[in-house]
């Protein structure tokens, strides 16, 4: 298992991974966000608050603000504990692009909205998360939100 840090929020701890673990990120877009100071999950959402802050670091890496976008998600799912960098990807490709998001779908709507992507990908439904460990994500997502 991987090292990772964590920050009470209530009763959940809010994950902080290191920037490598993030799904989809090169090494070399990992080293351009290390020389840039972010090294972690907590310091990417930090980094991309506001789209003032997002274009900003879009222009230092010199690269379109829809990556900036799409890892400030992924980095924002993360910080849920049962979601982590293990699924923050999946999420992200059923539509969800962040906690506030997940804490607001309902459950067994977002149950089947991964399971048909994964059936899709990979034709098997064996593969799908539980409507129990959605049910762990949503609820966990709505702690984080609460008390933020």
């Amino acid at each position: 298992m991987s090292l990772k840090q964590k920050t009470r929020v209530g009763s959940i701890l809010s994950c902080d991974w290191p920037i490598a673990q993030l799904p989809g990120l090169s090494q070399e877009e990992q080293s351009q966000l290390e020389n840039c100071g972010i090294t972690t999950t907590a310091a990417l959402v930090k980094h991309g608050k506001t789209l003032a802050t997002k274009l900003a670091l879009a222009n230092k890496l010199q690269i379109h603000v829809q990556y900036i976008h799409k890892w400030v998600a992924l980095a924002d799912l993360a910080r849920i504990p049962s979601v982590g960098t293990q699924y923050c990807g999946l999420l992200l490709h059923a539509g969800v692009i962040s906690a506030t998001q997940l804490a607001a779908t309902p459950v067994h709507k977002l149950h089947k909205q991964i399971l048909r992507l994964v059936v899709a990908t990979v034709q098997s439904r064996d593969l799908c998360p539980s409507v129990e460990q959605v049910q762990q994500w949503s609820y966990q997502a709505k702690v984080l939100i609460a008390n933020c």
